[in-house]
Formats: C-alpha cells, structure tokens, sequence
C-alpha cells in the first residue's frame, strides 16, 4: 500500500500534468501566430512635387524671323556671307550695283554746298541791309531742295545694301553673285535662334486654369530622353471654332543652339502645381468604387489594419493620397494578396525607388 507520501506526490504530478494540458493550446496558438508571420514588402506615404499636366504636340519658330530680299531690281554686286553664318545685328550681307546712284550722290553733294554757300552770303548782305529778304526766302529754299534730294539719292543708296536686321544665323543662300535680284525674291532666311518659341494648341475646356508663367517640358525624337524647359509668354485670344482649343505660345532658352525652328515637339504643361502625398500604386487594394490599402501598425508589432484612402491625380507608377493616410506610414506593395487584416506581418525590404524592384522581390520567401 503506498505511503502518505508518495500519494501527495502523485497527486502534485496530476496537477502539473493538467495544468500543463489546459496551457498547450494557448501555447500552440502562440507558436502558430509567430510561425504565420508573413514576408511582405513596404513603402512609405512620402509628400513630394506634384502638378497636373497637359500634353500636346507643338512646332518650334524662331525668337525672330525673316526672309532676306531685295525692294528694288537691281543685280548683285558682292556677297558678304556663306550658309549657316552667325551675325550681328547690322552686319552687310548682300550689295547691289550702284555705280549710278554714286554719281548722283557726288552730284547732290556738290549742289548742297553751293546751295549752302549761296545762302551764307545772301544772308551777310541781307544783315548789311544790301539784300532784299525775299532773295534770302529762295537761298533757304534751294538748300532745302538740295538737302532733300541728297537724301533721297542716300536712301536709294541704302536700298541697295541689304543688312542684317537682328543678330542671328543665315540659312541657305539663294542668289549668286551677278544675279538680277527682284522685289520679293528670296535672298536667304535669318533666325534668331538664342530662344525658340513653341506654339500649341490646348483643349479650351483648360482655359480657366491657362495664364503666362506657367512651366512647360518639352521633348523630342531628335535629343531622346533630353528635356527643354520654358514657361508660356502668351495665349491666343481666339479659340478655333473648329478643334475648340486655344494656340498657347512658350519660350524655350536655346543656349546651345540645339533647336531649330519646324521642329515638332512634344508638350507637358504642368498646372496646379502643389505638394501631395504618394504612394505605389501596387498599394492600393480597390473595392467596388473605393480604395484601401494595408497600413503596418509598428508600434504593435508590425500588425495589419486596412485602411480607406481617398485619391487624387496618377501618375504611372504613383497614386496621390487626398485622405487616408500622412507622411512616414507604410503600406504593404507585395505581398497583399497573402495577408489580410489583423495579421503581423515580416518586413523584408522597404521600397523607396532607390533599389530595383526586382532587387527587392528575390527577398521575398
């Protein structure tokens, strides 16, 4: 028969036995929660830049402009350029023959001096009173005469020297030396190219939100990925009745003198420029017409809550957030589909666009 003892050992046995009994399912619960702790990537609610755009195709025109001719018919005497030259302003690029308005011009010349002359010396005898001041009257009027017509002679002169307008660069010369030259007849083309103006048409259900200053990129085929920025000078004040929208005017610095008038490009107007709150769009989880994402609660434990977000502009790649979240919370981006809310959650990588994607999914389990 067992003793007292042995029988108050037992039954001390029993005790730990049942106590250990009734705490294994918590125990396994415990386990099985630390087990399911899933891997998912993350990224932070950041406020960054944001605008809306409107994009369009544009063509590119000279800051200034000019098709070179001549106002008279005359043939070319000397050629002072050669294609694609830079000039200043008033630089002499084409001459006429002349030889005849030279001549005229010694002639005017030579009657000014003796009209000037003729006047001095009634003039001294009109103040002697040994002139009659009606003699004078006609001495004034014939160097007036002579003056006139030596500045008609002069601008016939002028006619005949064509001069760069504005600085910029000569296109293709179109005359030869010797040519008979028309009124109208191209000679060459002059562009100042130091800045480009770019003209192009918006939608006028923009026009509340259009006005001068606003920033404008502009891209083309020709320089790849290279990005031209300006900012619009002027609107036009009509809208075409057939294609409703309103031809907007930029100007594009060309310091390089990359850019070439005829080019088309293509436009981003930026508008409504602001600061916003973004997020991946691989965050966002949709229901029906709303948005919700899975926010991490860090101070406990990494634990999953869903939370509704209300959207603003997207952008490829990005979402901007109106409501719902503020700067530093983190979502999960990978990962949703095998998560729900309530449940703790591993964090393996932290996507801040600095490291490939695809860097960061061979973390991924």
């Amino acid at each position: 028969m067992p003793s007292a003892s042995r029988i108050r050992r037992n039954r001390r046995n029993r005790r730990h036995i049942l106590a250990l009994v009734s705490a294994l399912p918590v125990l396994l619960l415990a386990a099985g929660h630390a087990a399911a702790a899933t891997a998912v990537i993350v990224a932070e609610a950041r406020a960054q830049r944001l605008d809306d755009r409107i994009e369009a195709l544009g063509t590119l025109k000279a800051n200034e402009s000019v098709q070179l001719s001549s106002s008279i018919t005359e043939t070319v005497s000397a050629i002072h350029f050669d294609d694609g030259d830079r000039v200043a302003a008033g630089t002499l690029l084409v001459e006429m023959t002349r030889d005849e308005e030279h001549a005229q011009l010694e002639e005017a010349r030579a009657t000014v001096d003796e009209a000037r002359r003729q006047y001095e010396r009634v003039q001294s005898l009109q103040q002697q009173g040994t002139a009659a001041a009606s003699l004078l009257d006609e001495r004034r009027r014939d160097l007036e005469t002579a003056r006139a017509r030596l500045g008609a002679i002069e601008s016939r002169l002028k006619d005949r020297l064509i001069k760069a307008p504005f600085a910029g660069v000569i296109g293709l010369r179109n005359v030869s030396l010797g040519a008979l030259v028309e009124p109208g007849d191209l000679i060459a083309t002059l562009d100042d190219d130091s800045r480009m103006k770019l003209e192009f048409p918006v939608p006028s259900l923009y026009l509340d939100s259009l006005r001068t200053g606003l920033p404008v990129l502009a891209f083309t085929a020709a320089y790849g990925a290279h990005e031209f920025r300006g900012e619009v000078t002027a609107i036009d004040s009509r809208i075409d009745p057939v294609t409703r929208t309103v031809l907007v005017r930029a100007v594009l610095p060309n310091p390089d003198r990359n850019l070439r008038p005829g080019l088309l490009m293509q436009v981003n107007l930026l508008r409504n420029i602001r600061e916003g709150l973004v997020i991946p769009e691989e965050a966002l989880m949709p229901l029906g017409d709303r948005q919700f994402v899975l926010l991490v609660d860090g101070a406990n434990g990494n634990t999953l809550a869903r939370r509704e977000v209300r959207l603003g502009a997207r952008r490829p790649g990005q979402a901007e957030i109106l409501e719902g979240l503020t700067a530093g919370d983190k979502v999960v981006t990978h990962g949703t589909t095998r998560v729900k809310p309530g449940e703790q959650v591993d964090i393996v990588a932290v996507d801040d666009g600095t490291v490939p994607l695809s860097k960061l999914l061979e973390k991924m389990p």
